[in-house]
């Protein structure tokens, strides 16, 4: 499985860039973050397609690994929606969460060397549960889930 570091600094580049578009590779991870952002209101839209652009027809006749997950960034007043996004679980210190611990950080308390979330801020949490593998912590919390805090954005 890719690292989630790479798609944290896609997308907050793509948005220092002031690009329309992001493309990254399709798998369950970015489709997973991209969804959150998606609800949270970062991101205007996904579409799956190909390397050469959106296209959901294309999206199931070509191989695997020239799949990919295009999402329109949002910006308001000329200013990118999302200013920051970072790792908080690294391949050296993964940081997994039970429900008191989400719930810390959702209430706007630290839960151990995770700062609590601010206003208008997501953090994706991956847990283990199939039905529901990427959910933003408020939602984890509201599904009595726990998981791994892997990133945040604002």
């Amino acid at each position: 499985m890719p690292l989630p570091h790479d798609l944290c600094s896609k997308v907050q580049n793509a948005f220092r860039a002031r690009h329309q578009k992001l493309v990254v590779n399709h798998n369950t991870q970015n489709l997973g973050i991209l969804s959150i952002l998606l609800r949270a209101g970062f991101i205007s839209s996904i579409t799956r397609g190909t390397s050469a652009g959106p296209d959901p027809e294309a999206f199931s006749k070509v191989k695997e690994s020239d799949r990919r997950i295009w999402a329109d960034l949002k910006y308001r007043d000329d200013l990118p929606v999302l200013s920051n996004m970072e790792l908080i679980s690294r391949p050296s210190r993964r940081v997994f969460l039970e429900l008191g611990g989400i719930r810390a950080i959702c209430s706007g308390r630290r839960a151990g060397q995770v700062p609590p979330l601010g206003m208008g801020e997501v953090a994706m949490v991956r847990t283990e549960h199939k039905e529901h593998e990427w959910l933003e912590a408020r939602e984890a919390l509201q599904l009595k889930i726990p998981g791994e805090v892997v990133c945040r954005a604002r």
